[in-house]
């Protein structure tokens, strides 16, 4: 290997300030030989999720003018789950371009873009063609998705070494972030590893596709590959943005860990250079990228972020403010992001490191800049809903159902358990579900108990199959799900944080029922805050091509200008109420208990 190791970084590396050449020409102006309107600036956000890849323009109001979805393909095998660059940046370019015609928005007008994805994990060779990753040995799976669970052994076999960085992610490295994984390849799939030019998270990689620009984001990399993002604390105040030396890699861990190639090169394979959120890469979109997006050449594009800090950018900042809390600036302290799709992320920033047990962080600047992010999160939330709903027998029928009404299966339960509460006459809807509960560590826990062996649980079952069995099934999933939210924001607060807001996003926050359930299982003192547009993510993609095209200096001026608050959700007032939720809630926390003392039962009887 060459170039001198170092433990964490050093004060006095340098910044890597790194001279372009312009292959093309800025963005091209359009002169009108007559007077007419200026061209409005838009600023595009793509998010790439578990299933779709999605496009959204928004006007300088942080207004939603239109977006578009399209399907990406993924492949399952047990703990292996995989996708395509290929397809997923196919998908990205017509949702971009349908976008564009639905909002009725020129490409010119488009003043900059962002992206946002899954921290999924991206190999690529030379020339920048896909290295699978995949047993099957298909080249176009070259993506190791997010919710992939292959990697665990080697999680534990990290985390057994007890690193120093490891005190930055919440002690312990989940399956789910990078390192595990590009274990798991070297020690699996020798040639992948060999033929591999660069390992990526997909928002990056994105970014690099769209501009030829390899600089990696401080979130992905201070997120999920370990990189100490505080390295670059006296960099934060540059008045113009660049990128910067990696300096924050600490070279021990990845060689203690049996991965010290990827250190040779200056880290090349895994990011030489880093830049905050929002820094305008490269010359902005490379002339090949625009004729694919349908956009103009040169247009800027912001460093990315990961899906999930993407919401919290989008969404953070739209609390309707009291006169107390305008000169406040300790006040987006006190408010935790809860992005709900397929799993939910739960962030909060300090202006303080706080090292909490079980929660990922503390991460400098990974989402806000010059805040240190706290990041806790269930994996499967969405995902366990559908999982629920769709395995039960009477799914079949409600789905025709749903589809005859022109409504969501959700919608339906929802009603139906309306229904049936007026029939069993509960004194509230919670009520329905008093012997029935459920632990939804169905793809293990992430927060606070880390521990990604943790099985579901539920007590209860009988042997009805009707649909309103399915509806009090699907109820007491969605309170399991809050008393786990409870259970972080509990943690959190008793490790430093003084959450008092939670604001939501993500698809789970547009079902009534479940953003209720949230607020009354959380309890009196906690309200839920939902912003003014629903696609957050979009939101915080588009506030990094704002930066970006510096309409805005920094991405805390465009959160405050772009973020708007809408409905508020507060908690019931009855106290019973209450004092069901903080029943059930034992019930759920006495549920892991009891697999422990089975696992440890079983364990013995094995050994």
């Amino acid at each position: 290997m060459s170039g001198t190791r170092r433990r964490g970084w050093l004060d006095t590396t340098p910044l890597l300030h790194q001279e372009r050449s312009s292959h093309y020409p800025d963005r091209i102006s359009v002169e009108m030989a007559t007077a007419a309107a200026p061209l409005r600036s838009i600023f595009l956000g793509v998010d790439v999720g578990t299933g779709s890849a999605r496009a959204g323009l928004f006007d300088e109001n942080g207004k939603l003018l239109g977006s578009s979805t399209s399907p990406i393909q993924i492949w399952k095998d047990g703990n292996c789950v995989e996708q395509s660059s290929t397809d997923i940046w196919h998908a990205i370019c017509a949702a971009v371009k349908t976008a564009c015609s639905i909002a009725e928005v020129s490409a010119e007008e488009v003043a900059g873009l962002g992206f946002a994805a899954t921290c999924s994990l991206v190999a690529v060779d030379a020339d920048g063609s896909p290295v699978t990753v995949s047993w099957s040995g298909d080249t176009r799976r070259n993506i190791i998705v997010w919710m992939d669970h292959r990697a665990v052994n080697q999680a534990e076999r990290i985390n057994a070494r007890d690193s120093p960085v490891l005190q930055y992610c919440g002690g312990a490295l989940s399956p789910e972030m990078q390192p595990p994984k590009l274990l798991w390849v070297k020690e699996n799939l020798q040639e992948s590893w060999s033929m591999a030019f660069r390992w990526m998270d997909l928002s990056d990689w994105l970014s690099y596709r769209a501009t030829g620009d390899d600089t990696r984001s401080l979130c992905t990399t201070v997120c999920k590959w370990t990189y100490l993002g505080h390295a670059h604390m006296d960099q934060v105040d540059e008045k113009d943005s660049r990128d910067m030396e990696a300096c924050g890699w600490d070279d021990e861990f990845w060689e203690e860990i049996g991965l010290g190639d990827l250190v040779d090169g200056h880290h090349a394979k895994i990011g030489r250079s880093v830049a905050f959120p929002g820094h305008s890469l490269g010359s902005g979109l490379t002339p090949a990228a625009a004729k694919e997006l349908g956009l103009v050449a040169g247009t800027p594009v912001g460093s990315s972020l990961i899906d999930a800090h993407a919401g919290g950018v989008g969404v953070i900042e739209s609390v309707p403010l009291s006169d107390s809390e305008k000169d406040d600036d300790d006040a987006i302290c006190r408010r935790m992001v809860l992005v709900c799709g397929t799993s939910t992320c739960h962030m909060a920033v300090s202006p303080d490191k706080l090292f909490i047990p079980g929660v990922w962080g503390p991460f400098w600047s990974a989402m806000v800049p010059q805040f240190w992010l706290t990041e806790g999160g269930q994996s499967a939330t969405g995902a366990l809903l559908d999982y629920v709903v769709e395995n039960h027998v009477a799914s079949p029928h409600l789905a025709n159902r749903a589809a005859s009404l022109g409504v969501s299966v959700f919608e339906v339960l929802n009603k139906l358990l309306e229904s049936t509460m007026h029939e069993m006459k509960a004194p509230f809807l919670a009520a329905l579900t008093e012997d029935l509960h459920v632990l939804p560590d169905f793809h293990g826990n992430r927060s606070p108990i880390a521990d990604p062996r943790a099985k579901g649980m539920v007590s209860g079952l009988t042997l009805e199959t009707s649909e309103k069995q399915l509806a009090l099934v699907y109820l007491a999933t969605v309170q399991g799900i809050a008393y786990g939210t409870r259970h972080i924001v509990e943690h959190c607060n008793a490790h430093g944080h003084k959450i008092d807001t939670l604001l939501a996003c993500g698809g789970l926050s547009k079902n009534s029922l479940y953003i209720q359930e949230h607020a009354d299982a959380i309890g009196t003192f906690i309200l839920i805050i939902l912003p003014r547009e629903n696609e957050s993510v979009l939101l915080g993609a588009a506030i990094l091509g704002a930066v970006a095209a510096k309409k805005y200096p920094t991405v805390i001026e465009g959160m405050k200008a772009l973020n708007a608050p809408g409905q508020v959700i507060h908690p019931s007032k009855d106290p019973k109420v209450k004092k069901y939720h903080d029943a059930k809630y034992r019930v759920f926390r006495d549920l892991y208990e009891q697999q422990l003392s089975h696992r440890s039962i079983m364990s013995d009887a094995l050994s």
